[in-house]
């Protein structure tokens, strides 16, 4: 193999690492107490989510939910009735880790505003240390740190 040869799959793999991650908004592990909390439901099966912003979610999977075309969902939470209903897509895949991002292209009625309270809970009841309802808001409205 040349250099360049080396050089450009260098360049394709660096590449391939930044289309990865899409998320620009904070994402948060779907967990509380260690344990699965938040639920995707896709065609009839229910998936622990790995994390979630109010973009998207990340499940594991040994292949891109709807072979990557988009597909309807019901998010729910552990032990509360309530549920978000939507349409998402498969927008990454990492066979290595057998992980599938997807990102919101619809969310039902008041789903958005119900998904960013959920964030919002799980925020404050994750947190280390009192925290307000405003800042977890701007936790949950930011940047991604990670």
């Amino acid at each position: 193999m040349s250099d360049l040869d080396d050089a450009q799959s260098q360049a394709a793999a660096a590449e391939a690492a930044d289309s990865a991650e899409r998320r620009r908004i904070q994402r948060f592990l779907a967990l509380r107490r260690g344990e699965p909390w938040f639920w995707v439901v896709i065609d009839g099966e229910r998936i622990p989510l790995r994390d979630v912003s109010i973009d998207g979610f990340a499940i594991s999977a040994e292949t891109p939910p709807a072979g990557g075309e988009p597909f309807d969902f019901v998010l729910q939470r552990e032990g509360v009735p309530d549920q978000i209903r939507g349409r998402a897509q498969s927008v990454n895949f990492i066979a290595a880790v057998a992980q599938a991002g997807c990102r919101f292209l619809a969310l039902e009625g008041d789903g958005a505003d119900r998904l960013r309270d959920w964030l919002i809970a799980l925020v404050i009841m994750n947190a280390s240390v009192r925290i307000s309802e405003k800042d977890a808001a701007a936790i949950v409205a930011g940047p991604s740190l990670i």
